[in-house]
């Protein structure tokens, strides 16, 4: 590549919600914009996290300058303490998103390692060949911001999550008069959030979920309240606390992201909670369901979270009754709609109400706040970002209809390098982006050969043959005998396995007289032969799997 061209490299972010991650790069400098983590698949067994490949900045570490943070959600910084442990380099955040970052790098030690400078909107950092202004932006979290990036080449306006909020519960409305002046200035290009870009006019404000509450509270006065929500949607426990508190309810937090995430808040002021309102969970048996409301995780139906364990009946504090009330104020995110139906239904089994609808806004703009955000820029070249491809072809739409022309319009994937200029941009190369699988204390210790396995142990169980050879002669000393996990119940099964282990002795048999004493020769043998007669009679192929000892 040639360094004295502008580069946009994302490494992650454009093929789903999640990992979103993008570098800058012109001559002697990298800027990364977020550092984001995506939650596992189904298929992703045992695997807690997805952090991007980021085999390039390893490579350019030396040219690589800062990271800079739009706002402080897991899909934009939950990878910092696993990258910054291949490649450090400074942090530059607003207060909110600072103080979530700390508190992630202090659980990874890495609190004294790294430099961090809280930023201020309209504040500019110049760092290398770059410079970056944080704009205010709206969003389902406090501190959120747009960037714009200014390159030798022109201006890149990169707005991070937003929407366009008029009447935000705390804080400004986004500075919308800046973008009108970046557009007057000049924009090279405009990397857009485009989540929500598929849904026509706009997103609601978010102080009309507290007018919701409001009804819902005095609807059910007699109820326990118990409200599920994002911990990093400040503004949304903001309303609910206001609400307990004019409804005259003690409020108890349950989760510990949610703990940490209000405790953090409140103590940079983002979060006002009158006094005697909050309570600890020991305390909640001293006050009548009528003058109680929790606020707790597992609104996406983690299944370790404070309310799933409350649904299923094994949170140790917190019990479900008939008199509760349970508000899911969220909407599932795409591919949590079974475990939140899971929740739903085992709350129902107990009795309990649950609303789970017209109690949450969206934090990402709609077609009418993207369409506004391009007419005050006016890019001349539109770049979709932060979405699975269909929604980011949904806004690619938008910007056609606004008269972008379509070879303006760029569509790229992880990897992908673009080279921009003011008068051609096109993809020149190719660097490695992907996953790398977060398994416990391992990092990229699962890769697709150990997935591979995993998802054959779920669907088919393992078969293990254990005998033992006599050295030399290969005589059978003892043995075979099987053992079976996941494939068949061995006390419904006796038949069968009486039978697997007949063409086991058959094929040790048959070793024997050929004199054949090679343990490779022996366990591919035993796998041939014994997978054969399983899928014969069950239709089934388990990881077959011989150990073979020698005295």
């Amino acid at each position: 590549m040639d360094n004295s061209k502008l580069h946009i490299i994302p490494l992650g972010g454009l093929e789903s919600i999640g990992m979103n991650i993008t570098a800058f790069e012109y001559e002697d400098s990298i800027i990364v914009v977020d550092c984001g983590l995506a939650f596992p698949e189904d298929d992703m067994y045992g695997i807690d996290l997805c952090v991007p490949v980021i085999t390039y900045l390893q490579d350019n570490a030396d040219r690589l300058k800062a990271f800079f943070i739009t706002h402080g959600h897991e899909d934009h910084i939950g990878a910092l303490p696993y990258v910054l442990l291949e490649v450090n380099a400074p942090i530059y955040a607003t207060k909110l998103t600072m103080a979530l970052i700390d508190h992630k790098l202090e659980e990874h030690d890495l609190l004294d390692t790294v430099k961090r400078k809280v930023v201020a909107y309209g504040q500019h950092i110049n760092i290398g060949e770059f410079r970056v202004e944080f704009i205010k932006t709206n969003h389902s979290i406090q501190d959120a911001a747009a960037l714009a990036i200014y390159t030798p080449k022109g201006i890149i306006v990169h707005t991070g999550d937003f929407k366009v909020d008029y009447t935000p519960v705390y804080g400004d409305a986004i500075d919308l008069q800046r973008f009108g002046e970046l557009g007057k200035k000049g924009v090279l290009a405009l990397m857009c959030d485009s989540t929500n870009a598929e849904r026509p006019g706009i997103s609601m404000t978010e102080s009309v979920v507290g007018k919701t509450f409001e009804g819902i509270f005095s609807d059910h006065s007699s109820q326990r309240i118990i409200i599920a929500t994002f911990a990093s949607n400040v503004d949304r426990v903001q309303q609910i606390i206001n609400t307990a508190y004019k409804f005259d309810r003690k409020v108890v937090v349950e989760g510990r992201s949610m703990v940490n995430v209000i405790s953090i808040a409140q103590e940079l002021g983002y979060l006002h909670i009158p006094s005697n309102t909050l309570i600890d969970v020991e305390q909640m048996k001293d006050y009548p369901d009528d003058r109680m409301v929790l606020i707790t995780t597992g609104s996406q139906g983690e299944p370790l979270a404070a309310l799933s364990r409350m649904a299923n009946g094994t949170h140790k504090k917190v019990k479900i009754t008939p008199n509760d009330l349970i508000i899911f104020s969220s909407n599932p995110i795409p591919g949590n709609e079974k475990a939140v139906s899971k929740i739903i239904d085992e709350l129902y089994q107990k009795s309990a109400d649950v609303i789970f609808q017209d109690t949450h806004v969206s934090g990402h703009a709609c077609q009418e706040e993207i369409k506004l955000i391009y007419s005050l820029l006016q890019p001349e070249y539109a770049i979709p970002i932060h979405g699975e491809f269909r929604h980011r072809k949904a806004q690619a739409q938008l910007a056609k209809e606004l008269g972008i022309p379509s070879d303006h319009i760029l569509m790229l994937s992880s990897g992908d390098v673009l080279e921009i200029e003011e008068d051609y941009a096109k993809v020149v190369d190719q660097v490695p982006a992907g996953s790398v699988f977060v398994d416990g204390l391992g990092i990229g210790d699962v890769g697709n050969i150990v997935m591979r396995d995993r998802q054959h142990l779920a669907e088919d169980g393992i078969v293990i043959v254990v005998l033992t050879l006599e050295s030399g002669s290969g005589q059978v000393l003892s043995g075979p005998d099987i053992v079976s996990r996941g494939f068949v119940y061995v006390r419904n099964a006796e038949d069968l396995l009486e039978e697997a282990l007949q063409v086991v002795n058959e094929t040790m048999d048959g070793l024997v007289v050929q004199g054949v004493t090679d343990w490779n020769k022996i366990k591919s043998s035993i796998k041939d032969d014994l997978g054969e007669f399983i899928w014969k009679t069950t239709k089934r192929r388990p990881m077959l799997i011989p150990i073979i000892m020698e005295v």
